[in-house]
C-alpha cells in the first residue's frame, strides 16, 4: 500500500541520535513501488541505522517514516508483516540442513501445508540450493550461505525488501550470483532497498543514494550523480606513483587527482588541453607514464570525489580511503 504521496517508503526529517552521535540526520526520502534504490557510503556513514529504522526494529528519535503506508512507530507489526529484512550476519543455523533452515523460517512466518512445499521448492531453485538442501548451513560457502539467507527471507514473499550488505565477503562470482537473483525478485515487482559498500553494485540501481556522517548528502540515478563530478577523467599509470601525482597536482587545469592501485585518476577541465600537458610535464621531470587516456567517471570516482568536496568545504573532519579496492569504500 503506497503512501498519499504514491511512495513506498517514505521518510521525512527522520532522525536517530545515540547519545552525543546522530546516526541519521533528517533524511527525506521517498521510494517508490518496483524500485531498486541502492544506499552507499563508508563504514558509520548511517546505512544500518536507516534501515533498522525503516524495518521498524528501533524507533526514531524525531522525525517520521512509512513503509508500505504504515507508519515505523504506531504500526510496526504491519509492516513486519509485509517486508523481508536480510541483516549483515543473518543467523542461519549452521548445524540445521539448508532445508531445515527454511521449514524454521516458515514457522515463523506461520507459512504452512502444501504452501509452504511449494515456496520451499521454489525457493531451493531460485537460490540454485534444491542439490544442497541437506548439507548443513554451516558447511556451505560463503555465497551459498548468502543465498540461503535470502531464501529464508523471502519465505513469506514480502512486497518489500532490505537489504544491509548482503554480498560484503563474497567472492565476485557469488556477488553476481547474489545480483542476478535481485534482477529476477525485481523484474517480479518487489521493491529493493539495499545497502552496499560496492560502487559496482550502485549502479546497478534504479537510484542510488549516498550517506556520510549520518546525512544523505546526494540521491539520484547513478548516471546523473556522476554527472555532478567537476571535470573531465583522465587515466594514467605512472612509473612514480607518488612523484607523478606532485608533479600533477601543482598544474594549471587539475582539478582533483585520485590514486586507485598503480593508475592516477586525474580530473582536468578540458581533456583535449590539459592531456597533451600532463604527459610534457611529466616526460620533463623525467617520470615515464603508459595507458594514458580519456575515460568516463565511474560511481566511485563520483562518491570519493563528492565527499572530499564535502570535507574540503570544512563539514566534516573524516578522512576518505582513496584507494578503494573492486568498487569497495570503507
Amino acid at each position: 500500500m503506497p503512501t498519499a504521496n504514491g511512495y513506498v517508503i517514505e521518510t521525512h526529517d527522520l532522525t536517530r541520535k545515540f547519545k552525543n552521535v546522530v546516526a541519521v540526520d533528517n533524511l527525506n526520502l521517498g521510494i517508490s513501488q518496483g524500485e531498486i534504490f541502492g544506499l552507499v557510503g563508508p563504514d558509520g556513514a548511517g546505512k544500518t541505522t536507516t534501515i533498522r529504522l525503516l524495518c521498524a526494529i528501533m524507533n526514531p528519535t524525531s522525525g517520521s517514516a512509512k513503509v508500505a503506508g504504515f507508519d515505523v512507530v504506531k504500526e510496526a507489526e504491519e509492516i513486519k508483516k509485509r517486508i523481508g529484512y536480510m541483516a549483515q550476519r543473518f543467523n542461519l543455523y549452521g548445524d540445521l540442513s539448508v532445508l531445515e533452515n527454511l521449514n524454521f523460517f516458515a514457522d515463523i512466518f506461520a507459512v504452512t501445508g502444501e504452501e509452504r512445499k511449494e515456496r520451499i521448492a521454489q525457493l531451493l531453485a531460485f537460490a540454485r540450493l534444491t542439490e544442497f538442501q541437506d548439507r548443513r548451513a554451516a558447511k556451505l560457502s560463503g555465497g551459498m550461505q548468502k543465498k540461503l539467507a535470502l531464501a529464508c527471507t523471502l519465505i513469506h514473499e514480502p512486497e518489500i525488501l532490505f537489504l544491509d550488505e548482503p554480498t560484503t565477503g563474497v567472492d565476485p562470482v557469488s556477488r553476481r550470483e547474489f545480483w542476478d537473483i535481485l534482477t529476477d525478485l525485481h523484474l517480479r515487482g518487489v521493491t529493493l532497498f539495499v545497502s552496499t559498500p560496492y560502487m559496482d553494485e550502485a549502479e546497478r540501481c534504479s537510484r542510488v543514494g549516498m550517506m556520510f556522517e549520518g546525512e544523505m548528502i546526494v540521491c539520484d540515478e547513478p548516471e546523473k550523480v556522476k554527472e555532478l563530478v567537476a571535470g573531465e577523467l583522465v587515466e594514467l599509470r605512472p612509473k612514480d606513483l607518488r612523484r607523478a601525482r606532485d608533479i600533477i597536482a601543482g598544474l594549471d587545469g587539475v582539478l582533483e587527482v585520485q590514486t586507485y592501485g598503480d593508475l592516477l585518476h586525474v580530473f582536468v577541465d578540458s581533456v583535449g588541453r590539459r592531456m597533451p600537458e600532463l604527459e610534457a610535464h611529466l616526460r620533463k621531470e623525467d617520470v615515464g607514464v603508459s595507458g594514458l587516456r580519456q575515460t568516463r567517471p565511474r560511481m566511485e570516482e563520483a562518491f570519493i570525489s563528492l565527499i572530499s568536496k564535502r570535507i574540503a568545504e570544512g563539514r566534516t573532519s573524516n578522512p576518505v580511503d582513496s584507494g578503494a579496492r573492486n568498487g569497495k569504500s570503507n
